[in-house]
């Protein structure tokens, strides 16, 4: 019998698209991130695809022609990628990859992390250019001097690389993964905090085969430049960067200046009511745009907004003082008298420009798009970006810096754009209390009033996000593929719709979200070519919440499908990775309201929980406890029940090697032909 679960290649030639065939899929590569060199000539991107035994990524440095004459071109290729592309004033490439160095023989595997490695302009081979012992990333250089600034992982008792050095090689020949956490927090995201910690290191590539000498400009930063978002100025005399400054149960990330030459350091920006990230330093030095993020209180949502600090006093000044959107990505244009920012907006992230002294605004793009990793020529007459969509993948764009409302110019891409097995509908409706909620419905092709399509409510994660680019996570459209519509909404909590929008959800996720949600399935199976019987419900992270709360309040949806989804609120605020932040929403009469395991024995309704275990922003834990309140309340005498626990033990909060990737899908897929088309349950063949 055909295993209806297996999407192996053998399917492929008959697949109309690659999300037919989840091989195909995994297989398409993925760009991400821009650097344009400082003449303007070269701009380049990386491209993450499948290494040879198709288990992982590698990414690679591509680079593509600004003038779009020219196809794209791979620059870089290795078993260990590369990554963290920067280009020094004469055109050469910097990059920090973990390939083996040919001229240092003999080094143990185990001990491979990334070096600076150096792609001159013209002919010749990468070359080491520097090293550390804790490996090399996030790599800027100034503008004019080629100064490289970086980070580095470093012991703290570690007065420099030697002593880096023979403290590792001890730790690791005798075993031991020890960590002594003396502060909170102790983890983040996917990965443990310690023993190790960033520091800046600042140093210069010169012409000749020896290697930079990296000066550490921090030695005493221990846990300030977690997360760090750094830039340097042109003349490569000065550093901003993200300063983490500790209060009780957390930290919140200042603005401090480093002097290049020095290492003295003193605190730009020190705000108790506010957080600040993305710093740039204007062209000439003497400015830094930074987004200010005002702390939230348990009735009031954050508030992100662009502002602009003097390098010589620390003087704050708002430049988005009246605009209702949350800025992002900001870059200054080549004469410092603008910024170009993105924002989600209704759906879209368009480009605007700023008046840097008036703050009047201008939209720059107008198409549906998504617009990420804004960089602006050195004339300043172009912008350059990643535009996806809902429609289509991240693939390099140019603007014209000061035209309103245009149309981007498409450039070559590295990848070729995949034909989708459908179309995309924007939809809207009223929610009850009168407001507007939108969002994007991908239909089947062929789906019609005698051929409706099952619908998919798939709710975003966040919850401060909206569906409105592309996803390799949760593409949508492998579901289309197999004949679902898939409704992707915004509801209350959702960005691009004002801070009131946001405010409707917030302390009250249950409330406006959960009404929201419900509103716009109720108008989408209006339509003919949506099927209003079959149906089913799924999400990650906030969206696996809202699957989990959904699962207590309705018996609508057929099947359920929860994601490292938020069980129980008073379990979770203290054992996620930053949860002061989230203290300052989740009261305990917030939990004791929200908390979808309190209405655990409501559920009738199938459910499929998917969960990693080194998921640190929501811990295992939660999965856990949903799948024994699950099994308690509806196991039979045998023992079987009607829900399924996906567990993945290596993975984190998202599912990211491709192989796990396709048991996800196979998995999500074989479940809902069970519950939405009545069809015998059969798990993925290599999870029996």
């Amino acid at each position: 019998m055909t295993d209806p679960t297996d999407t192996s290649d053998s399917t492929a030639d008959a697949s109309p698209t690659p999300f037919h065939d989840l091989d195909a899929y995994v297989a398409i590569g993925r760009a991400a991130g821009l650097a344009l060199s400082p003449d303007g000539s070269r701009l380049v991107t990386s491209v993450s695809s499948l290494d040879s035994e198709k288990t992982g990524y590698v990414t690679a440095v591509w680079e593509i022609d600004p003038a779009g004459e020219r196809p794209a071109r791979r620059l870089t290729r290795s078993a260990k990628g590369e990554a963290s592309a920067a280009f020094l004033p004469d055109g050469s490439l910097l990059f920090a990859s973990a390939r083996p160095d040919p001229l240092s023989p003999g080094n143990d595997a185990d001990d491979d992390v990334p070096l600076l490695w150096l792609l001159p302009a013209g002919p010749g081979e990468a070359r080491v250019v520097g090293k550390r012992p804790g490996g090399v990333g996030g790599i800027v250089v100034a503008r004019d001097a080629g100064t490289v600034l970086l980070a580095s992982d470093t012991l703290p008792s570690s007065d420099d690389a030697k002593a880096d050095e023979d403290r590792r090689k001890e730790r690791k020949d005798k075993k031991v993964s020890a960590i002594l956490h003396e502060r909170y927090p102790v983890r983040y995201w996917d990965h443990d905090l310690g023993p190790d910690a960033p520091r800046l290191f600042s140093g210069e590539v010169t012409d000749d085969e020896r290697a930079a000498e990296l000066r550490d400009l921090t030695h005493d930063a221990g846990r300030a430049l977690d997360n760090a978002e750094y830039d340097i100025s042109a003349d490569g005399t000065t550093i901003v960067t993200t300063w983490n400054v500790l209060h009780r149960g957390g930290y919140r990330p200042g603005l401090a200046v480093i002097d290049v030459v020095s290492a003295a350091r003193r605190m730009l920006v020190d705000d108790p009511s506010a957080e600040f990230h993305c710093p740039r330093i204007s062209p000439d030095g003497t400015r830094v745009v930074a987004i200010r993020e005002r702390l939230s209180t348990p009735t009031e949502p954050i508030d992100l907004t662009l502002v602009t600090v003097s390098v010589a006093d620390g003087t704050v000044r708002e430049v988005t003082t009246t605009w209702d959107r949350w800025p992002d990505a900001p870059r200054w244009t080549s004469d410092g008298s603008a910024l170009v920012v993105v924002a989600d907006d209704d759906g879209r992230a368009p480009l605007f420009r700023f008046d840097a002294d008036t703050g009047a605004v201008v939209r720059l793009t107008a198409d549906d798009a998504a617009y990420s990793d804004p960089v602006v020529s050195p004339d300043g007459r172009y912008v350059y970006a990643l535009r996806s969509s809902c429609l289509a993948p991240p693939a390099p764009v140019r603007l014209e810096a000061a035209t309103p409302e245009q149309q981007p110019v498409m450039l070559p891409a590295p990848e070729t754009e995949p034909p989708l097995p459908g179309t995309l509908a924007e939809v809207e409706t009223a929610a009850p209390d009168g407001v507007r909620v939108r969002g994007w419905l991908a239909v089947p092709a062929g789906a019609d009033a005698e051929h409706p399509a099952p619908l998919l409510l798939w709710v975003h994660g966040g919850p401060l996000d909206s569906w409105n680019a592309w996803s390799w996570r949760w593409n949508p459209w492998l579901a289309v593929a197999r004949g679902y519509a898939v409704l992707l909404p915004d509801p209350a909590l959702s960005t691009g719709y004002g801070r009131d929008f946001i405010r409707r959800g917030w302390g009250a996720w249950g409330s406006a979200p959960f009404s929201d949600l419900m509103a716009i399935t109720d108008a989408v199976v209006k339509r003919e070519d949506v099927d209003d019987e079959r149906t089913a419900a799924m999400g990650g992270s906030f969206g696996g919440y809202m699957a989990n709360w959904i699962a207590g309040h309705s018996d609508r949806f057929r099947a359920i499908v929860s994601h490292a989804g938020l069980w129980s609120l008073d379990q979770f605020g203290p054992t996620t990775d930053a949860a002061w932040y989230w203290e300052r929403e989740m009261t305990p009469e917030m939990t004791s309201v929200n908390s979808p395991s309190l209405h655990a024995d409501a559920i009738t309704t199938p459910t499929l929980v998917i969960h990693g275990d080194k998921d640190y922003r929501v811990p295992i834990g939660e999965a856990l406890r949903f799948w024994r309140d699950l099994a308690a309340r509806s196991a039979a005498d045998d023992g079987e029940v009607p829900h399924k626990f996906l567990y993945f033990p290596d993975e984190h909060h998202w599912i990211l090697t491709p192989q796990h990737v396709k048991v996800w899908y196979q998995t999500v897929f074989a479940f809902l032909a069970h519950h939405v088309h009545g069809e015998d349950w059969q798990a993925p063949a290599i999870l029996r």
